[in-house]
């Protein structure tokens, strides 16, 4: 029976930290609210499949994550999405640098996805009224959160908990592809 994964990258352990403090003075002013629970994360994609092709999956991931090139990433401001969501955006010159990572991720990835993202944010909250947007821009101070981005992330869903769990992390190799000159300064 297939399960739900998720590809996200993953911030380190101190942004992670960082937003779930976030995360808990928002509820401790609105409440409960969709995406608080969830770990800091930068989706990828979602996808369903069943345990006998999930090696496969995580050899092409191994096989993206080698050429995939660390870059530094701040996120400093809010934002909003029309459907709800409250989240952190990068910097626009970090802003190019993950959609790039994105670009070359969704190229790379051969398998049929569910949802596909393409715009890097890490979400604060999900499905949240205007009122409670307008609080969650009251009660923060500009963001200064800052980390290397240089790994992804399989996630299992679990059903119970109704969140994601991570199944292993990957690494990037930062090699470059044969026939392909490196970046421009």
């Amino acid at each position: 029976m297939p399960e739900r994964y998720s590809v996200v990258l993953h911030p380190s352990r101190e942004v992670i930290n960082e937003v779930q403090q976030m995360k808990e003075q928002l509820a401790a002013v609105i409440g409960w609210y969709n995406s608080k629970n969830s770990l800091a994360h930068i989706t990828l994609n979602e996808f369903e499949t069943d345990a006998r092709e999930l090696d496969n999956i995580r050899k092409h991931l191994m096989a993206i994550c080698r050429y995939l090139h660390p870059e530094p990433t701040r996120f400093n401001r809010f934002d909003t999405f029309p459907n709800g969501a409250f989240f952190l955006a990068p910097d626009e010159s970090c802003k190019e640098q993950l959609k790039a990572i994105m670009k070359e991720f969704h190229q790379g990835f051969k398998y049929k996805t569910e949802i596909k993202s393409s715009e890097p944010h890490i979400s604060i909250g999900r499905r949240l009224k205007p009122e409670q947007i307008t609080k969650a821009y009251a009660l923060f101070n500009t963001p200064a959160l800052s980390f290397l981005c240089d790994r992804i992330a399989l996630r299992r869903f679990n059903p119970e908990r109704k969140q994601f769990d991570i199944v292993e992390e990957f690494i990037f190799g930062g090699e470059m592809k044969e026939g392909v000159q490196g970046k421009l300064f």
